[in-house]
């Protein structure tokens, strides 16, 4: 059973935690969800953009432009960082690709978490490889409005049975597999939200910083309304 798959206990060695994402743009949701799991698990938190990603209409905004607002956006913050590899790779951002090579450059032993939203969790069996994932880092899920872990699918449930975590340090104690729900005040903002603002000429200041806000009044993006 794939859910029986975890490996053995590691200690030692600081959770690295990834947040991938298309960051179409970055907002203030995503900084706060990167906040209280920077919190919770007491480690920097690494924004990893995705440039062509596979199970979303293509991005409104340039690869090389969300990485720029991500940038914008987490200066001056400490513990928060951009990893721009997905820009340098052809093809489709499959996060198992980015995963694979983070776990190159870890090694076997070092913990290594992703956070995602549970919209994007629950739609983890149409991923490329997902089963793959589980080996290869570890989930911390953020909670959204109006889903929940109880509408995941049965493959999916098969593949977490076991795994859930209460307690944020037990995902120090080995590289990868387990899964942990984090607690947070679930946020209302959404990039979609964002996007229909600005095309719509609102002013959406209140959920963007004042340097990303520039960035896309500057470069015109989505039909500025900042």
């Amino acid at each position: 059973m794939v859910g029986s798959q975890i490996p053995a206990p590691c200690v030692g060695v600081r959770l690295t935690i990834y947040y991938g994402g298309t960051f179409d743009p970055v907002h203030k949701g995503h900084l706060a969800i990167a906040a209280a799991a920077q919190s919770a698990f007491n480690t920097e938190v690494i924004l990893l953009p995705s440039a062509d990603p596979p199970h979303r209409p293509p991005a409104s905004a340039s690869a090389e432009q969300r990485a720029a607002m991500v940038e914008l956006a987490i200066a001056g913050q400490p513990g928060l960082r951009c990893d721009p590899r997905e820009l340098h790779r052809s093809g489709k951002s499959y996060s198992v690709l980015s995963l694979r090579e983070l776990r190159e450059e870890h090694g076997p032993d070092h913990p290594m978490a992703w956070l995602i939203g549970i919209d994007s969790f629950l739609g983890l069996p149409s991923w490329h490889h997902w089963q793959d994932l589980f080996g290869l880092c570890h989930f911390i899920v953020v909670r959204r409005p109006g889903l929940d872990i109880d509408a995941a699918g049965s493959e999916l449930s098969a593949a977490c049975e076991g795994r859930w975590q209460t307690d944020p340090e037990a995902l120090s104690r080995c590289p990868s597999g387990r899964i942990y729900r984090l607690p947070m005040p679930l946020r209302p903002e959404s990039a979609t939200a964002v996007r229909a603002g600005l095309q719509a000429g609102q002013n959406m200041n209140a959920v963007l910083t004042p340097t990303v806000a520039a960035y896309i009044h500057r470069h015109g993006l989505y039909t500025s309304g900042v």
